[in-house]
């Protein structure tokens, strides 16, 4: 007896993982639709005012849909040229992420709210609509990121310091003093943080005049930390685009190009 075609895998690799077919351009652009469907359902569920009627219909439709991308994955994951590769990947690991939630709902109501996860499945349609220059933009981030990586955790470290030191200095300062918030050590670095990153939420104060002096110092000085993680990536970002050609593939894209090209052919690059 003849398979069926929708159980061959090499037919079902070529529509569910490439967007070359348009069978295969269909499925993909009906995912995003039917993820932001599931999307705008899980905003609508969560108001309190909701009919229970209509709370029911949604609620419907959420299980006919987790039950749609339960289907996509279990056939994305029978028909991958590696079952492990996939399974293990970043792509089969969000497609995942996207299907569990309404499950660990049945043992934790609140988690069925992080179905907004799927959301993260939208950069397919970088894919689907063959947005390269933006996919090539966000990978030439994410290894300029990968190279600041140990600067930022360096910098970051010298923050956390800087707050531990500041909170335990306020706390010497405004402790022990009438209607204090200064009540403990921890209060004191929570209350350094907030001000040093700017945020400010004001429900902890100084109330001693030397203590005013040094909120308005660290008030200050956060404006000027701030611009440093940003000026760090920026410079790694720059050095990245001046990468030069190597063997014969372009710098940001690794496409193929040929010795003579002054911009790439795939993401227009200049070379």
């Amino acid at each position: 007896m003849k398979k069926p075609k929708w159980l061959d895998r090499q037919w079902l690799r070529e529509n569910l993982f490439c967007t070359d077919t348009p069978l295969g351009h269909a499925f993909d652009v009906a995912v995003i639709i039917a993820i932001a469907i599931s999307i705008i359902i899980a905003f609508v569920e969560s108001s309190p005012l909701l009919p229970p009627m209509v709370k029911l219909v949604l609620e419907v439709l959420e299980f006919v849909l987790t039950a749609l991308f339960t289907v996509e994955y279990a056939a994305r994951l029978y028909s991958a040229e590696s079952r492990r590769a996939y399974a293990l990947g970043g792509w089969g690991i969000i497609d995942l992420m996207a299907i569990l939630p309404p499950y660990l709902s049945f043992f934790l109501p609140g988690a069925r709210y992080m179905m907004l996860l799927r959301s993260i499945r939208f950069i397919r349609i970088f894919r689907i609509f063959r947005l390269f220059a933006f996919i090539n933009e966000g990978q030439l981030l994410l290894r300029a990121l990968g190279k600041s990586l140990h600067k930022i955790s360096v910098y970051f470290m010298f923050v956390l310091i800087l707050v531990i030191c500041l909170g335990t200095l306020m706390f010497i300062l405004e402790s022990g003093q009438p209607e204090s918030a200064f009540t403990d050590i921890g209060t004191s670095i929570y209350w350094a943080i907030t001000t040093l990153s700017t945020v400010g939420y004001g429900d902890i104060t100084p109330v001693t005049p030397v203590g005013r002096m040094l909120s308005a110092f660290i008030m200050l000085l956060g404006y000027t930390l701030i611009a440093v993680p940003g000026g760090i990536v920026t410079a790694s970002f720059i050095n990245e685009t001046k990468d030069p050609v190597k063997d014969g593939r372009c710098p940001r894209c690794d496409a193929k190009v040929r010795k003579n090209d002054k911009f790439c052919s795939h993401c227009g690059e200049k070379l």
